[in-house]
């Protein structure tokens, strides 16, 4: 006989509750913050800078020891410092790493587009069917004539490659080998 045992076990755990009010009443504290953000971050910036010069000078005289304690305790001024004002700090970081993920799509699609072009350049199948995209977009009025001249002039110099291109020996001998058997 079977019998089935049921405990009531919470479907929460109570130390993530207490850091989902946590972090609600940081990111209240965060909301309430009003509007003179780029000053403050451009005053961060500056304190930051001016700390790290006056460390730097008073520093560079001390023996080892008493070097790794300064440093480290300036890193941590420095940490503090960013924490403190992380939410003034947000919008100029922001937009860093929002001109930092646009350059990396751009190499990105650098990157792809030249692929793409390297596996025209060895199929012809791959080269008609890109020409007669870029004829499609010039017939509606999509694609400019330096583009259309650019693909053409690529198709060209691809297809004379492939005319006077030598076949690997895996291609000869697969030839070679697939007459036999047909």
């Amino acid at each position: 006989m079977t019998s089935f045992v049921h405990v009531d076990q919470p479907t929460s755990h109570p130390g993530v509750q207490r850091a989902e009010v946590l972090f609600g009443q940081i990111k209240a504290a965060r909301a309430s913050a009003n509007g003179s953000r780029p000053l403050i971050a451009l005053l961060v910036v500056a304190v930051i800078a001016a700390v790290l010069v006056v460390g730097d000078k008073l520093v560079s005289t001390w023996d080892e020891g008493a070097l790794l304690a300064a440093w480290a305790v300036l890193c941590g001024a420095v940490f503090a410092g960013i924490a403190l004002f992380a939410s003034s700090l947000r919008a100029p970081a922001s937009k860093v790493a929002g001109l930092w993920n646009a350059a990396a799509q751009r190499r990105a699609a650098s990157r792809a587009d030249a692929r793409f072009l390297a596996t025209a350049h060895s199929d012809p199948r791959v080269m008609q069917e890109l020409q007669a995209a870029v004829w499609r977009q010039q017939s509606e009025g999509k694609a400019s004539t330096a583009a259309v001249a650019k693909v053409d002039a690529a198709a060209r110099k691809a297809a004379r490659t492939n005319d006077a291109r030598m076949p690997t020996l895996y291609e000869a001998m697969r030839r070679m080998n697939s007459s036999r058997y047909y």
